[in-house]
C-alpha cells in the first residue's frame, strides 16, 4: 500500500511543495521591495535587489532539480572545452581585398638583371669584376657577385602554380592564423637576406603576416650589425634578434621561437624567394589540422646565375623527403600510393621525412611536441630527429604543392663547425638512441665515429627526451616503418661480415669512391677506417652491399667491377648471379662468372682465380 501511494502521489506531492514555496518566495520579494536602503544596508540599490531575487529562485530551483531522482544517465564532466574559434569568424571564404599583401612591389625593369626570376649571367667579366665574383663564392658559396646585382625586389613573373592553386579558396571559419617568420642567419650576404625579407613582405597577406625575425647567429660583418639594424628600422614589422656567442641553426631556431607573437611559426633560410601565394596554403592547412608540420614546393634558385626555377601547370612531379640508414636526408619520387591518393594539387603530400629548413608549425604544437633537441649543437641530424618525433608522436609531416618556395641550394656549408664536424655525428647518436629502438645498430655499423660515441656515453643526459616520448605516448620505430616508410629496405641485422675489404697484395681497400651513386667502378683507396665510401656488408642474400646511402651492390662484368642499383629488394625479387658472391679462403668469387676480384689494375677487375695471387687476396677489417 505503502509503495501504491509513493508512485500515485509522489508527483503531486512535488507540485505542491512547489506552489508553496512559489509563494513564499512572492511575499519575500514584495517585503525586499518595500524596504528601504536606510533599513537594509546591503541592498544598495534596485538592481541588487533584483540580483539577489533572481539568485534566490534559480537556486532554489536548481535544488528542487539536483534533488529529482535520476533517471538519466548524462555524459561525464569533461572539464572547459577548447574555445571554438568557429564562433567569432565570417562566413564564407576571404577576398583577394582581405588578403592584400604587406607591401606592394616597385615596378620592375623587366630587362633588368634577374628580373621575372630570368637568370643573370656573369662570364665575360673585367679582372677586377672577376676577383669580386670569386672572393663571393669563397665567403657564400654562391654567386654574391650576381646576387648584389639584381633588384631585392625583384618579381619571380606570372603566377604559373597549376590551376586549382591559383583558384584556390580559403574559408574564414577557422579563421586563418597568422605568423611569424623566423630567419636565421650567420655571415650571410646582405642582398640575399635583405631579398629575402622583401620577399616575405611582397607576397604574404598583412593580415597573416604578424612579424618577421632575423636571428643572428654572432655573424662578424660589419654590415650585419649596426646598419642592418637601422635599415629593417623602416618596417614595422621586422626585428633584429641576436645572439651573442655563436651557437648554430638549432639554438637560433629556438631564440626566435621563444621571442615569437604568431600563432604559427614558419622558419626559412636567409636566401629565399617566395612565389605569390605561398603563406595561404600553408597556414589554411594548420588551421585545418595543427598537428600538420607543412612544407612549402622547394624549387631551385641558381647558385650561378640566381635563376628560379618555375612551377609548372601541369605534370609536375613531386619528390618528398626520406631518409638512409647513415641518417642522411634525400629527396625520392612519390610512390604509386602516394600519387593516387591526391586528387589534385591542392592536396598535401605526406613525406616521411622533411628537409627542415623551410617549415610551418604551430607554436602550440612545436611547444607540445618537444620543440628542438636543445642539447644538439650547431646543426645536422635536427631535421631527421623531428620528422620521427612528429610522425612517431601523432603528427604528420606534410609538403604543400601549392605553396612554392624558391632556395639557393650550395654544393657545401661555408660556415665553419665551432667544435668540429663531430657535432654532426653527436646529433645523430641522441636521435638513434631516443627514436631508433634496436634500429639504431644499423646507423652505428655505418659510422664508426658514432658507434664510438654511443659505446663510451658521450653524447649527454637523454632524459628529458625520455620524459617527453613517455608523456606523448609515442610509437615505436617499428610502426614508423611499417606504416610511413614502408618502402625503405632494411639491411641484415647481422650480416656475415661487415666492413672495409683489404687487399693484401696492395694493402690498400676497396672504395666506392667519389659521389658513386651507381653505375660508377670501384677503386682502391687506403683504409681509413670511418666507415663511408669503404663500408660494404657481405649479406645473408651472397651479395656484396654498399649501403650507405643507397643500396648498391658489386655487379661481376667482363673487365671493371660496377657498382650499381641492388635487383634484390626484399618480397617478390631475387639475386640474380651476377651479383651473388662466394668467399673461398681469402678469395672472392662470382657464381655468374666462376672468376674472381683482383685488386691488380687501375680498378678493381674480374679475372681467372688464382688463390696464390695476392691481388686476388681480400680480407674484411
Amino acid at each position: 500500500m505503502r509503495l501504491f501511494f509513493r508512485k500515485r502521489f509522489g508527483p503531486v506531492k512535488l507540485a505542491l511543495v512547489s506552489v508553496i514555496f512559489m509563494i513564499f518566495v512572492f511575499i519575500l520579494q514584495r517585503d525586499v521591495v518595500k524596504q528601504s536602503p536606510e533599513d537594509e544596508s546591503w541592498f544598495k540599490d534596485l538592481s541588487g535587489r533584483k540580483d539577489r531575487m533572481l539568485g534566490i529562485v534559480f537556486g532554489a530551483v536548481n535544488n528542487i532539480r539536483d534533488s529529482m531522482p535520476k533517471f538519466q544517465i548524462i555524459a561525464p564532466d569533461r572539464g572547459q572545452e577548447d574555445v571554438d574559434n568557429t564562433k567569432n569568424c565570417l562566413p564564407g571564404f576571404y577576398t583577394a581585398v582581405e588578403l592584400k599583401t604587406f607591401l606592394p612591389r616597385p615596378p620592375e625593369d623587366p630587362n633588368a638583371p634577374g628580373a621575372d626570376a630570368k637568370a643573370f649571367h656573369t662570364d665575360n667579366l673585367s679582372p677586377e669584376q672577376q676577383k669580386e665574383k670569386e672572393r663571393g663564392f669563397e665567403k657564400h658559396c654562391f654567386n654574391a657577385y650576381a646576387s648584389d646585382r639584381i633588384s631585392l625586389h625583384r618579381s619571380l613573373g606570372p603566377d604559373t602554380r597549376p590551376p586549382e592553386c591559383i583558384e584556390q579558396r580559403f574559408k574564414r571559419c577557422p579563421p586563418l592564423p597568422a605568423t611569424s617568420v623566423i630567419i636565421v642567419f650567420h655571415n650571410e650576404a646582405w642582398s640575399t637576406l635583405l631579398r629575402t625579407v622583401y620577399s616575405v613582405m611582397h607576397t604574404s597577406p598583412a593580415i597573416l603576416l604578424k612579424e618577421i625575425l632575423l636571428v643572428d647567429d654572432a655573424s662578424t660583418d660589419d654590415a650585419l650589425k649596426e646598419q642592418l639594424d637601422e635599415y629593417v628600422k623602416q618596417f614595422r614589422i621586422v626585428k633584429v634578434i641576436r645572439q651573442v656567442e655563436r651557437k648554430g641553426l638549432i639554438t637560433a631556431r629556438l631564440l626566435g621561437a621563444s621571442e615569437a607573437t604568431g600563432e604559427v611559426l614558419t622558419f626559412l633560410d636567409a636566401h629565399c624567394e617566395s612565389f605569390s601565394g605561398w603563406l595561404e596554403p600553408l597556414l589554411g592547412r594548420i588551421a585545418e589540422n595543427y598537428t600538420a608540420v607543412v612544407s612549402p614546393d622547394i624549387t631551385t634558385i641558381d647558385l650561378n646565375t640566381f635563376e628560379v626555377s618555375k612551377p609548372v601547370q601541369y605534370e609536375r612531379h613531386h619528390n618528398r623527403g626520406n631518409f638512409d640508414w647513415s641518417l642522411s636526408f634525400g629527396w625520392e619520387a612519390l610512390p604509386s600510393h602516394e600519387i593516387k591518393r591526391r586528387k589534385d594539387e591542392t592536396y598535401p603530400i605526406k613525406t616521411p621525412t622533411f628537409a627542415g629548413g623551410l617549415f610551418a608549425i604551430s607554436k602550440a604544437y612545436f611547444e607540445l611536441i618537444g620543440t628542438y633537441d636543445n642539447q644538439m649543437e650547431i646543426w645536422g641530424g635536427e631535421n631527421v630527429e623531428m620528422s620521427f618525433r612528429v610522425w612517431q608522436c601523432g603528427g604528420q609531416l606534410e609538403i604543400i604543392p601549392c605553396s612554392v618556395v624558391g632556395h639557393v641550394f650550395r654544393t657545401k656549408s661555408p660556415h665553419s663547425f665551432p667544435k668540429g664536424v663531430q657535432v654532426i655525428a653527436r646529433n645523430q647518436v641522441r636521435l638513434a638512441e631516443v627514436w631508433m629502438d634496436r634500429y639504431k645498430e644499423l646507423f652505428y655499423r655505418r659510422n664508426q665515429q658514432a658507434e664510438t660515441m654511443a659505446r663510451e656515453k658521450s653524447f649527454g643526459d637523454l632524459s628529458e627526451r625520455f620524459q617527453l616520448k613517455e608523456r606523448l605516448k609515442c610509437k615505436n620505430f617499428t610502426w614508423y616503418l611499417q606504416n610511413i616508410y614502408p618502402e625503405i629496405f632494411i639491411p641484415d641485422f647481422s650480416p656475415i661480415r661487415y666492413g672495409a675489404i683489404k687487399n693484401k697484395g696492395t694493402g690498400s681497400c676497396l672504395d666506392a669512391g667519389e659521389n658513386n651513386h651507381g653505375g660508377k667502378p670501384l677503386i682502391m683507396y687506403p683504409c681509413h677506417g670511418m666507415g663511408g665510401n669503404q663500408y660494404f656488408e657481405y649479406t645473408t642474400q651472397s651479395e656484396i652491399r654498399h649501403n650507405i646511402g643507397r643500396q648498391l651492390c658489386l655487379r661481376a662484368m667482363y673487365g671493371q667491377v660496377l657498382l650499381q642499383q641492388c635487383k634484390y629488394m626484399g618480397k617478390d625479387t631475387k639475386v640474380p648471379g651476377d651479383e651473388r658472391w662466394e668467399f673461398l679462403n681469402d678469395l672472392i668469387k662470382n657464381s655468374a662468372s666462376n672468376q674472381c676480384l683482383t685488386a691488380s689494375g687501375k680498378n678493381p677487375s674480374m679475372v681467372p682465380c688464382n688463390s696464390a695471387d695476392l691481388h686476388q687476396q681480400w680480407a674484411f677489417i
